[in-house]
């Protein structure tokens, strides 16, 4: 058996003898040959990590980040348990915890080169952000700054990660290992002969996961806030692994500049940022608030292995990547280093041109340029391809036995159309199969086994891709002189022209991912050039030799674009909410990274016999995929593995009527956060409330009378599930005192209020008809902004025993001289203190399936008409 792989064609023979097709079965050993690639080469560049280094190895390294230090400070700091941001444990516990490893390092610091400042921040309030209005009272922050004696440059670099967490969870990975990193960076720092030109300031801030207040109070209030010139900022969305760059700037190309000759792990996607900006990532960082409330530019980055455990109790030290604390220090270290000696930090808006484009190669290495560039190399990129493609369908009209030039230019136009008919037909045929998949009920099937994804959507990509030229090349293969490769190498042409003028719209459209199209483009204009140059020179043609090779490069960094981006977004997508389309999402993504490998790759395959049949054994893949989705084997969840996430709040609820009569009930208010709501309808479930009562309730109060934590629970509160119970215990109940009513003009009046709770408060202010909020002692940016009430508003202390004092001034007709004017709703919640759950409420928890995940606690609502 052989293929001729080198595929040589030569003027004298005419090139008939490559019209005889390849044996069938080569076409598994091709597609083999892909994935074979993919195992080598991709996965093993993406898991790659540098080897740790071992404190006993120190004196070998100076200067080097050590990451068993790094690992042994995550355990401590892992044992201390959840770190919510008013709670003893995050404001005692983890505050102790690094002034004690703070004041470790300046014992051993270089006293004579550098001084070291520590303060200890507490900030109090206000902003709007998510849909909220939020207001917070003495949060913790702990601040490092070190600088260089020789030195009196007071423009610093800042470096910020969180050391609190979310609801029961350790936070190892987010954001403990960042936390340990900034520790082991500073020590490094601190015992270094090496220059540091501005001080580099690092930020321990206490209360990221309550809305990114540590940072707010930084950045607007701290004595050292207005020489921040530029940020790194740290975060993580699992359990370690590479830290991926995914926000810059905004408009500080120069940042870009720096991670790529400073970094030696990159791993940086423009890609990434943008989905970021549009909301595709549904969670956020301090990046934006240093940004929007600071003015301040900078480097956002995160890691995103096991996004599974994300703010769960299963992000723990013995989840965390092994490989992260080596692997993300020898990266922040010399940026640090690099930023902190930034001639730029001097004058930073002189520097402000405009946005990066920004990538790497399998972490191999990096490539950065400004926007302007990028459009000149997308352009140049796209007319060479044109270019290059017209001059070998010239050359295919040369040959002895071709058809007339005018045959051939007709030919390559209808297969033009038949190959934008087979890219449109693949990418709604792919996302169809994921509508089916949600329509029906399966979606998800991929949650836990990523491989599921390839047979739904992969394979439907192409077989699509494959049939439909297939299905063309064997209805004109008789009525043609053209050569079986040159029609081939037509299709391939075509899709070229197809991602190029892809690529020049996105251009014009000024985004900056459009550099995605362009590196296809690239690598298959230097294969047709190459061709054409042998055809003119040797006189011979390796037409799939040389495509191939000139493919590898593309395939390798195609896949690997598609696998991190799965290994990102699909543990996302069982917390982006009830109201998401996670198979549409992730079907996009196969698609947006497919067509630029698929149209190079997949028309090959028509070199085999039977290729009808070749590509129709996708189409069954995906068939036999999609009947496995129904079964156990596409049950997307896993015991603690991968679990499928809620919400499940016990709530008492107590509501005050205009007649000076209460109403009050109890019961367990149930968020699902993904879109398979109802795997428990006939189990946990089964006494759950009729959506009649979800109706009634959102008609009867404001946000349905439910103690709502988020603005992101706006969206998703059609979805919630009530039912009714004995009532939680309440170690604080909400105490609420009306200090004064104030009439300020005819028909304008102010309420004062002095309110005692938990440490965790959404208040709901909801005017009714004809009454208008015209002043209140928030952040005004709801009222300014015209917003539609309700107005929700969120309010946080810490080891506060004073109360809340706050006031509303309402605006109401004239003729209104009694009210009622508007609602006014508490909600308290208790996020950390399991010691008060009831029994029925633990067995009620318990209830649940191993295979899911509730983030629990217990909550009070208050409502009074005013």
């Amino acid at each position: 058996m052989t293929f001729s792989i080198l595929d040589i064609t030569t003027e004298k023979d005419g090139g008939k003898s490559r019209d005889k097709k390849w044996p069938w079965f080569g076409a598994p050993l091709y597609a083999a040959a892909a994935f074979a690639l993919f195992y080598a080469a991709v996965l093993p560049s993406f898991h790659s990590y540098p080897k740790m280094l071992y404190i006993s190895e120190e004196a070998q390294h100076p200067d080097e980040f050590i990451g068993e230090r790094a690992m042994r400070q995550l355990a401590e700091y892992s044992s201390i348990g959840n770190k919510m941001s008013g709670s003893i444990n995050n404001e005692v516990h983890v505050v102790d915890f690094l002034l004690r490893e703070i004041q470790k390092i300046k014992d051993e610091a270089r006293t004579d080169l550098y001084d070291i400042e520590v303060d200890k921040q507490y900030a109090s309030g206000g902003f709007y952000l998510w849909g909220m209005t939020i207001a917070y009272r003495n949060l913790s922050n702990v601040v490092v700054k070190i600088s260089q004696k020789s030195s009196s440059n007071d423009k610093y670099l800042l470096v910020n990660s969180h050391y609190d967490s979310e609801v029961q969870t350790p936070a190892a990975g987010d954001d403990g290992v960042m936390v340990v990193v900034m520790l082991e960076t500073l020590r490094v720092i601190s015992r270094s002969e090496k220059p540091l030109t501005h001080p580099v300031v690092f930020l321990f801030n206490g209360a990221e996961e309550a809305c990114m207040l540590g940072s707010h109070g930084f950045i607007t209030q701290h004595k050292w806030a207005k020489n921040c010139k530029a940020l790194v900022n740290l975060d993580s969305t699992g359990a370690g692994g590479r830290e991926v760059l995914f926000q810059t700037g905004p408009n500080h190309p120069w940042l870009a500049k720096y991670y790529h000759q400073n970094v030696p792990h990159p791993y940086a996607q423009t890609l990434a940022e943008e989905l970021f900006q549009n909301n595709f990532i549904p969670s956020d960082t301090d990046f934006r608030v240093f940004r929007d409330y600071g003015g301040v530019p900078g480097l956002d980055m995160a890691s995103v292995m096991n996004g599974y455990v994300y703010h769960t109790k299963f992000d723990n030290f013995r989840n965390v990547e092994r490989g992260t604390y080596q692997s993300t220090g020898e990266n922040v270290l010399p940026l640090v280093w690099a930023l902190a000696n930034a001639p730029e930090l001097d004058d930073t808006a002189a520097h402000e041109k405009g946005h990066t484009v920004y990538f790497d190669f399998l972490g191999w290495f990096m490539l950065t340029y400004t926007e302007s560039v990028s459009v000149a190399i997308n352009w140049v990129v796209s007319v060479a391809a044109f270019v290059c493609i017209g001059t070998s369908l010239w050359i295919m009209t040369l040959d002895n036995s071709s058809d007339a030039p005018k045959a051939v230019f007709m030919r390559f136009g209808i297969i033009f159309l038949v190959q934008a008919g087979t890219f449109l037909v693949a990418c709604g045929l792919t996302i169809l199969v994921a509508v089916f998949m949600q329509g029906v009920g399966l979606a998800e099937s991929w949650f836990y086994g990523k491989w599921m994804a390839f047979g739904l959507y992969f394979c439907t990509l192409y077989f699509a891709f494959g049939l439909l030229p297939s299905i063309y090349i064997g209805l004109t293969k008789r009525k043609t002189n053209m050569k079986l490769n040159q029609t081939i190498a037509c299709f391939m042409h075509a899709h070229c022209i197809l991602l190029a003028l892809l690529c020049i719209i996105l251009t014009s459209m000024g985004i900056r991912s459009s550099y995605f199209p362009m590196v296809a483009i690239f690598f298959y204009a230097i294969s047709v050039l190459v061709q054409i140059v042998l055809k003119m020179t040797l006189k011979k043609n390796y037409f799939v030799t040389v495509h191939l090779l000139c493919q590898v490069l593309p395939f390798c960094f195609y896949t690997y674009i598609c696998y991190a981006t799965l290994v990102t977004f699909v543990p996302m997508q069982g917390r982006d909410g009830p109201e998401s389309s996670p198979d549409i999402m992730v079907s996009v993504f196969v698609i947006a990274t497919g067509i630029n490998y698929a149209g190079f790759v997949i028309p090959i395959m028509h070199k085999f016999r039977k290729p009808k049949i070749i590509f129709s054994s996708f189409g069954v893949l995906t068939i036999v995929f999609i009947i496995m989705a129904a079964t156990s084997a596409g049950f997307p969840f896993v015991k603690e593995v991968a679990p499928q996430r809620y919400y499940v709040l016990h709530t008492m609820r107590t509501f005050h009527n205009l007649d000076g009569t209460t109403k009050q009930d109890s019961g367990y208010y149930i968020q699902p956060v993904d879109t398979r709501i109802h795997e428990l309808d006939d189990t946990t479930f089964k006494n759950v409330e009729p959506d009649s009562w979800t109706a009634a309730t959102c008609a009867a109060e404001p946000f349905c009378g439910l103690p709502l934590y988020s603005g992101r629970w706006i969206e998703w509160k059609d979805s919630a599930r009530w039912i009714y119970s004995s009532p939680p215990v309440l170690p604080i109940d909400i105490d609420l005192t009306q200090i004064s009513k104030q009439s300020l003009s005819n028909n304008k009046l102010r309420y004062e209020y002095s309110l005692k709770s938990s440490d965790r408060v959404m208040i709901y202010i909801a005017p009714f008809d004809n009454v208008k909020v015209t002043d209140w002692s928030f952040d005004r940016t709801p009222l300014d902004e015209g917003h539609t009430p309700p107005y929700l508003i969120y309010y946080i202390y810490s080891l506060m025993e004073e109360p809340y004092e706050f006031w509303v001034e309402i605006e109401h007709e004239e003729s209104n001289t009694n009210g009622p004017y508007f609602k006014l709703v508490i909600t308290e919640h208790f996020e950390y203190h399991p010691e008060h759950y009831t029994e029925d409420y633990k067995e009620f928890l318990a209830s649940f399936p191993d295979w899911t995940y509730t983030t629990d606690w217990f909550s009070a609502l208050e409502s009074w008409i005013v």
